[in-house]
């Protein structure tokens, strides 16, 4: 298939356009490069041996977007681009509601006008709140705290009203958990600009020493250790997910919704446990306050990706430090003020 891929090449969207290509579809990548790094283009042709066709493009330009599927024809469409900062939500709502619902709309306009009739989006497990019963199943009532998370949940909303208005077309919405590691090959992995917003990026850089500590936020929680619990998941397990879903968008109509986690809990001090028996380095922490927003508790249920999708996360997470860890180490800066690969062979 011939498939667009926003925000491809961001952390989860690179590596899903890897897979994809080595399951043989042709892709087209849209990005602003707002979270991202122009240098990942080169790394996905090291891995794949392919050339990857992409725009520098804002999504929330209509015409923009018509362009590029009057050029590119896409049969399909993965979803990833938008902004997902909890705390930059917070302090600017309205661009989260202007990049992520915008963007999305001329999408959906686009699809309508050329007949591409299948779309997997990029959700999230924010949309679940604070849930009393673990694991939490895709049934779950639906509940979110700040504006990131309400952009999430107005857009599976909206892409339910698409799907009953247009019942030709097949909508698979993915609600990941926590997604850690990166490409087995070290190539391409998770370089967050700014502050990053998640536990994997700074665990790497206080175990590299760039940074003094890692914060722990929390040990009151009601859980074994008092450390929150969340459910960390593979990338590169969470990439062949959308190729389950894109798989199934084929033969197919209509809205489905699907977790994508590995169905286990792992506590901060468990994972920074792990991460020092894979690595043998030491991880300095400090304990802080918890953060405004943070659940306990969150882990998935998978069994409907498993009976629907035919998908499971594979990847355990000894698997999950030993990659990111092997990414951390071949590329202490990131793509950052590194020249491409093929220029430094030379």
């Amino acid at each position: 298939m011939k498939i667009l891929v926003t925000g491809g090449a961001g952390f989860i969207g690179s590596h899903t356009v890897v897979e994809l290509i080595q399951s043989g579809h042709e892709i087209t990548i849209a990005d602003n490069f707002s979270n991202s790094n122009k240098e990942v283009l080169s790394r996905i042709k090291l891995i794949t041996g392919q050339e990857t066709s992409c725009y520098c493009a804002d999504l929330r330009k209509e015409e923009v977007v018509n362009r590029i599927f009057r050029i590119e024809r896409p049969e399909a469409v993965i979803h990833f681009a938008g902004l997902k900062a909890v705390g930059e939500s917070v302090a600017d709502p309205l661009s989260y509601y202007d990049h992520n619902i915008g963007s999305t709309i001329n999408l959906l306009k686009s699809m309508r006008i050329y007949d591409t009739r299948i779309m997997v989006f990029s959700s999230s497990a924010t949309v679940y709140g604070d849930q009393q019963h673990m694991p939490v199943t895709e049934n779950a009532s639906l509940s979110v705290t700040n504006p990131y998370g309400r952009t999430k949940l107005i857009l599976e909303k909206m892409l339910e009203d698409a799907g009953k208005a247009y019942p030709e077309m097949s909508i698979s919405i993915l609600r990941y958990f926590n997604p850690i590691g990166a490409h087995h090959s070290g190539l391409i992995g998770e370089e967050p600009q700014g502050t990053p917003n998640n536990l994997a990026p700074f665990l790497m850089q206080a175990a590299a020493g760039v940074k003094k500590e890692l914060k722990v936020f929390g040990s009151d929680y009601d859980t074994p250790d008092g450390t929150g619990i969340r459910d960390y998941i593979h990338v590169t397990d969470l990439a062949l997910g959308h190729i389950a879903a894109l798989n199934k968008g084929m033969d197919h109509t209509g809205v489905g919704t699907y977790n994508l986690g590995t169905g286990e809990g792992t506590s901060v001090l468990q994972l920074i446990t792990a991460f020092e028996e894979v690595t043998g380095k030491h991880v300095p922490f400090v304990v802080t306050d918890r953060r405004e927003g943070d659940v306990a508790v969150s882990y998935a249920d998978t069994n409907k990706a498993r009976k629907e999708l035919g998908w499971r996360a594979k990847r355990n997470i000894k698997t999950m430090c030993e990659d990111m860890w092997r990414w951390q180490l071949q590329f202490p800066k990131g793509y950052k003020n590194i020249k491409t690969l093929e220029a430094e062979k030379r």
